[in-house]
């Protein structure tokens, strides 16, 4: 997607519509430094308020997409572009969220490694010890809830046994045994456990 193509769009629609940035940004509940951002192409709408700004300046969510008003001819073809371009945003977002997991499992594992280190070969008072591990111990915890997190929503798990793809809720993937990104769980769709591997693509 053309990010100046939809700002000026965004910038020529409000302007026929007769609203001034701050006018469109109170309507939104939102700041006009933020409808500014959009014009300039610094920024994207959030998909949240995308249907009441297309309402506003009287434009479908598929026209704000091309950056411009979609004619019935191109309709179909321009709302496949633009599908397959969200796919790819998607995708290429869930590559990095993945990346940012494995960067705060392995500043967790230090993080909790350190105190412990120290807190049982430097000689120091045993409740100070014991501050100073558990020190490590807390934020260790919340990185790898993170971690886990990250891992559950970013991208698929694709079944061994009927190649279904699906998101597993966070339960099953916190309890779940694993190998790396590879878990043994229960399919949703054909109801078999399997060790199931992390995929991005859903085709």
């Amino acid at each position: 997607m053309d990010q100046i193509k939809i700002g000026k769009f965004i910038a020529e629609r409000r302007k026929f519509i007769g609203l001034t940035q701050m006018q469109l940004a109170e309507k939104l509940n939102i700041t006009d430094r933020a409808v500014s951002k959009w014009e300039t192409g610094k920024a994207m709408p959030d998909s949240s308020m995308m249907l009441d700004l297309c309402a506003l300046l009287e434009i479908s969510v598929n026209d704000l997409l091309c950056g411009e008003v979609v004619t019935m001819e191109n309709y179909n073809k321009e709302l496949q572009n633009n599908l397959l371009e969200m796919v790819k945003i998607k995708e290429q977002n869930d590559k990095t969220l993945l990346t940012l997991e494995w960067v705060i499992g392995i500043l967790s594992v230090l993080v909790l490694l350190i105190p412990v280190i120290i807190g049982s070969f430097v000689p120091m008072e045993d409740w100070l010890r014991y501050v100073i591990i558990f020190s490590g111990v807390i934020p260790a915890v919340v990185g790898f809830i993170f971690a886990i997190r990250i891992e559950q929503v970013a991208g698929y798990y694709m079944c061994k046994h009927c190649n279904h793809k699906y998101v597993p809720t966070f339960r099953s993937v916190s309890f779940a045994m694993h190998i790396g990104r590879t878990r043994y769980m229960k399919c949703p769709k054909c109801g078999k456990k399997s060790w199931q591997k992390k995929v991005v693509n859903k085709d």
